[in-house]
């Protein structure tokens, strides 16, 4: 199908609503224990770089972030369903689970999305802002320090090249 602007938002519906059924058909069971739902975050975190107007690619990546890490969907599906742009910012996203020190886990995510470019960090900044708000209502102190740190680690290694009103967002919770 040839995009053009008439049919653009029909696209992104229909890429956004095959995305949503990919991660309902993984979804991990949140219950009243869980850190913060896995799949409502997801989609917020999609809809907010949506309402932001930011590019279907960056929306989709949004959307699919945890996709490897909390829905144990493959590398190689994502590629096939949604191409190596997306794919390459949702493995940016992705923590090592091997790695046991927090802070070290924590630069080597930023690091990764600041390697893949702009974007990835853009979903990540989407990232810690849902979790931010999250956190908040909740009042879940602990996540929030570990939210700072996530923020932190952002700002220490994002390339002063990387402007983006998202960005300016994410220093209010600083």
């Amino acid at each position: 199908m040839r995009i053009n602007e008439s049919n653009m938002e029909t696209v992104l519906g229909v890429k956004f609503e095959e995305a949503v059924h990919l991660l309902a058909e993984h979804r991990p069971v949140s219950d009243e224990k869980s850190r913060k739902p896995a799949f409502f975050h997801d989609i917020r975190v999609g809809v907010y770089l949506y309402e932001k107007n930011y590019s279907d690619a960056i929306v989709l990546a949004g959307l699919l972030h945890d996709a490897i890490e909390w829905y144990g969907i493959g590398e190689e599906t994502l590629r096939k369903e949604f191409g190596d742009a997306i794919t390459d910012t949702v493995v940016a996203c992705t923590k090592d689970d091997t790695i046991k020190d927090q802070k070290k886990k924590i630069e080597k995510i930023i690091k990764q999305c600041v390697a893949v470019g702009k974007d990835a960090l853009i979903v990540k900044a989407a990232d810690i802002i849902d979790s931010y708000a999250w956190y908040t209502r909740t009042k879940n102190v602990a996540e929030l320090t570990y939210c700072d740190m996530n923020a932190t680690a952002l700002f220490e290694y994002m390339p002063s090249t990387f402007q983006d009103k998202i960005f300016d967002e994410l220093r209010k919770f600083l």
